[in-house]
Order: structure tokens, then sequence, then C-alpha cells
């Protein structure tokens, strides 16, 4: 199963890194595709927003079938993450970079899929991780690694998030700072949605993680 992307070129022939971002239930690659300029604005990385391969009600794209929040339903979810893991390791290879030059994100289902991409058992480690208004997945065969060195990670959630409660993000926080990493985390009075704001406090963020 191969997955379709969207790319969006680096300014400069040779990329100093990646940015990669996975977009929520029911969206699809071109979704946070904007957002890589707001993140990027150099164009020093170049980007990348895969689309979830699963078609389900009620339309768009799905990177699983919904089992509970916290909980994938473990069939379509070790399907998803196969594919998105062979996609992104021959993404990365194409472009003759190394995982810790790339940086995961992505939003709700999306931010499920960077934190099992990026802290699956047997997963190289990326240069940081983006979560955004998502969770840790618990799946039946399915285990994330958080042994020594974790990589740093940026955690927003809304604190009136109705789809999935900001107590996800909180618990997404002390799970990797008990781990050792070093977490951003901004919680915003919205709802299931990306604070403006704090994609500026990104933009820094991710120039410090991908500093030349």
């Amino acid at each position: 199963m191969s997955l379709v992307a969207r790319i969006r070129p680096a300014a400069a022939g040779n990329p100093e890194g990646a940015l990669v971002l996975f977009h929520g239930r029911g969206a699809d690659e071109n979704d946070l595709f904007p957002l890589l300029d707001l993140l990027d604005p150099q164009r020093r990385l170049i980007g990348a927003t895969p689309r979830g391969p699963l078609s389900l009600p009620p339309g768009g794209a799905h990177w699983y079938a919904l089992g509970g929040i916290g909980t994938p339903e473990p069939r379509t979810f070790h399907s998803s993450y196969g594919a998105a893991a062979e996609w992104l390791d021959a993404f990365v290879a194409e472009h003759g970079l190394g995982l810790d030059k790339v940086v995961l994100g992505g939003f709700s289902q999306g931010g499920v899929m960077t934190y099992s991409l990026g802290l699956g058992a047997g997963r190289p480690r990326p240069a940081g991780l983006i979560a955004l208004s998502s969770f840790m997945p618990t799946v039946e065969g399915f285990e994330l690694d958080l042994s020594p060195p974790v990589p740093p990670a940026a955690i927003g959630h809304g604190t009136l998030d109705d789809v999935i409660g900001v107590e996800w993000g909180r618990r997404a926080r002390a799970a990797l700072q008990e781990a050792g990493a070093d977490v951003l985390y901004r919680e915003t009075p919205m709802f299931h949605q990306i604070d403006p704001e704090f994609v500026d406090a990104l933009a820094v963020w991710l120039d410090e993680r991908l500093a030349p």
C-alpha cells in the first residue's frame, strides 16, 4: 500500500532537513500543506503532507478506524502504520536525509501517527515531534518506546476540545517529560483546532531543532 503525498521543495537544492505533517480524520494531504510555509518560511526544509490510506465514513482520508479515544482500531491502525513507515523511510532515503534531520508532526489522528512513527519500538528517532490535539495511542500488538533519549516534542491542545479532551495532551506531556524529553507545551481556550499563535511559536521551535 503506497501513500499519496504533496511535496514542497526546499529553497536550496540540498534541504537541511524535512518536515512531514500528517492530517487529521476525514481530511487529506492538502489540509496541513499551508502550515509548511508558516512553520518553515525560509524553506530550509523539504516538506511533505501524506494522505491517509483509508476511505471511511463520513468521508475524506483516515489513518485508522475509530476504536475509542486513546485506542485506535488495531487492524486499520497496523495497516496504516506499516504503509506510513514504508513511505516515510523511502521519502527520507530519496532525499539523502537521516530521520535525525526530520521533524514529524500532525493534528488529531495525524498526531497519533506522529507519536507512532517517531516513538514506535524499533523505529529510528526523528529530530522532533509536533502533536496538535492528539494522544499517545494504545494498540494491541504495538508498543511505544520511551527509553531515553526521547526526541524533543511540541504539544498543543485546546482546553475546550470536545473531540479529544485536553487531558490526553497532558498525559502525553507527562509521559514524555518522565522519559526525559524536552517538551514545549501550550494549552489554548479553543476547541478541536490549531492555535495560530502556537504555530508562530512552533516556527521558532522548529528552527532551533534543525539549526545548521
